[in-house]
């Protein structure tokens, strides 16, 4: 049985092809489709089939639907490996972010909620304080998972997390590589007023 090939309209395709690389800074109409950011792609085994040439293919047909929910916009490391082999310099680690961001913003359901959760985690941590501090963000981050787990009473897969993560934390602490001291950028106020901004302008752009 074959799949029902995806019908093209520039009516619907220009305007989101153009937000994409508006958002992203990349140029996704110079893709050729030479497949070199597929060959490195370091999640390539964790996506299936979906490699970094076809989630731009599926920008610019329109696809808005799969461009949003798709295991490469939610399982990418940001390696940026595929911008470093594209003859173009096109960067498919920002497009996935942007993607990302779109997705929240839209209020789709997340492929990988925890991912959806860690950077949220990261964000709210680092717009606080300027820096991100280890302890504070991971205990933001295993709140938010906890809560969403406790929301389906799902309460073994929390005692499971909690384990989990304090072995790993354990772990870092005797290699040093937790760190538990406090950190405080000077500027956190401009950059409390930098992150409102975007915020005013993507709420504008919708």
């Amino acid at each position: 049985m074959t799949e029902s090939a995806i019908e093209f309209s520039p009516e619907r395709t220009t305007p989101f092809l153009q937000e994409v690389m508006e958002r992203s800074g990349q140029m996704l109409t110079a893709c050729y489709q030479c497949r070199r950011c597929a060959a490195g792609c370091t999640v390539g085994d964790e996506t299936g089939c979906f490699t970094p040439n076809l989630l731009i293919r599926t920008v610019m047909l329109g696809d808005r639907e799969t461009a949003l929910s798709n295991p490469l916009v939610w399982k990418c490391v940001s390696c940026y490996t595929c911008g470093t082999r594209c003859p173009n310099d096109i960067q498919t680690a920002r497009i996935t972010e942007t993607l990302k961001k779109m997705a929240k913003e839209e209020h789709v359901e997340p492929m990988m909620p925890k991912v959806k959760e860690f950077h949220d985690a990261f964000v709210e941590s680092g717009v606080r304080w300027g820096r991100v501090n280890e302890v504070e963000f991971m205990g933001i981050y295993e709140s938010k998972a906890a809560l969403r787990e406790a929301k389906v009473k799902n309460y073994d897969a929390i005692v499971e997390e909690i384990k989990a993560q304090a072995r790993l934390g354990l772990t870092m602490f005797k290699k040093k590589r937790m760190h538990t001291g406090f950190l405080m950028a000077s500027g956190r106020r401009e950059i409390k007023a930098l992150y409102k901004k975007a915020q005013e302008m993507t709420t504008i752009d919708q």
